[in-house]
C-alpha cells in the first residue's frame, strides 16, 4: 500500500489493517509512505512493485494518485488497484493520468458523478448545473470535488438553519452532531447523512465502481459500515 504520511493516510492504513484482522501481517507485503512536500512518488511505486504484490491499495491525494497511475503503467506493474475515493475524480486525476492507464481501477463513491450519463437528466444534477451557471460558470464540471463542495455547502446550511437564532459554538456543534437521515442534493440514492454525539462521521455508505473507457461504472449495491445514525 502507498499512503500519505499523515493522519489522513494513516487512518486508511488502520482501517485496512483492522478489516484484515489477523491476516494483515501476512497479506500486506509492503508499505510506503510519502510526504506531501515530495515532488513525485515514482521511487515509492518502483519500491512497491519489487514486492511482487498482486493487490495495490492507493491512499493518495489527486496529484500523487495521477502520478502513481502513470508510473505504474510506465514500469508495467498491473496489480489489482484499489484507489481511495478522495482521488477518484475524472477531471483532476483520471484524465491527467491518462484514461488508458486507469483501466480496471476500483474505487468507491457516495455522490452522483456529474460525468456519468445516468445522471444527465437527474433533478439534483440539473440543480447543480443551474447553481454553477449562476455562481461558478468557470467550474470544471468533470471534477467531482465541485459536486462534493456543493453537497458539503448544503450540509452547512442545514446545520445553521437547525441552530435558529442560537449561533453559539456550542449549539452549532450540537446541531452538527444531531443530523438524522439528511439527503442533500447530489448524494447517491440510499446514501444519507447521519451524525451523533459519539460519531461525527457524516457518511457510512458508498458504492464500488470500476474505471472503464473514460468513466466509472458503479457495481454492486450501496454498502454500509453500519456506524453512525
Amino acid at each position: 500500500m502507498l499512503f500519505q504520511n499523515d493522519d489522513y493516510g494513516k487512518d486508511y492504513v488502520k482501517g485496512l489493517k483492522d478489516g484484515l484482522g489477523a491476516k494483515a501481517a501476512s497479506m500486506i507485503v509492503a508499505e510506503a509512505g510519502y510526504e506531501v512536500t515530495q515532488p513525485t512518488i515514482d521511487s515509492e511505486i518502483v519500491q512497491l512493485k519489487s514486492s511482487n504484490a498482486d493487490v495495490f491499495f492507493n491512499v493518495t491525494t489527486p496529484k500523487f494518485a495521477a502520478q502513481a497511475i502513470k508510473k505504474m503503467n510506465e514500469i508495467g506493474w498491473k496489480p489489482m488497484h484499489f484507489l481511495n475515493n478522495v482521488s477518484a475524480s475524472i477531471g483532476s486525476v483520471m484524465k491527467p493520468a491518462g484514461f488508458e492507464n486507469g483501466q480496471g481501477i476500483i474505487s468507491s463513491i457516495y455522490l452522483k458523478d456529474p460525468t456519468d450519463p445516468e445522471w444527465k437528466n437527474d433533478p439534483a444534477v440539473k440543480a447543480w448545473n443551474e447553481f454553477l451557471d449562476k455562481y461558478y460558470p468557470e467550474a470544471n464540471r468533470a471534477d467531482q470535488f465541485v459536486m462534493y463542495a456543493y453537497i458539503v455547502s448544503q450540509g452547512l446550511v442545514h446545520v445553521l438553519k437547525a441552530c435558529g437564532d442560537d449561533l453559539t459554538r456550542a449549539n452549532v456543534m450540537k446541531q452538527a452532531a444531531s443530523i438524522k437521515n439528511y439527503e442533500p442534493l447530489g448524494l447517491l440514492p440510499s446514501v444519507k447523512v447521519n451524525t451523533s454525539a459519539t460519531d461525527f462521521g457524516p457518511l457510512s455508505q458508498l458504492q464500488l465502481m470500476r474505471f472503464k473507457g473514460d468513466s466509472w461504472e458503479r457495481f454492486g449495491d450501496v454498502v454500509s459500515s453500519d456506524v453512525g445514525g
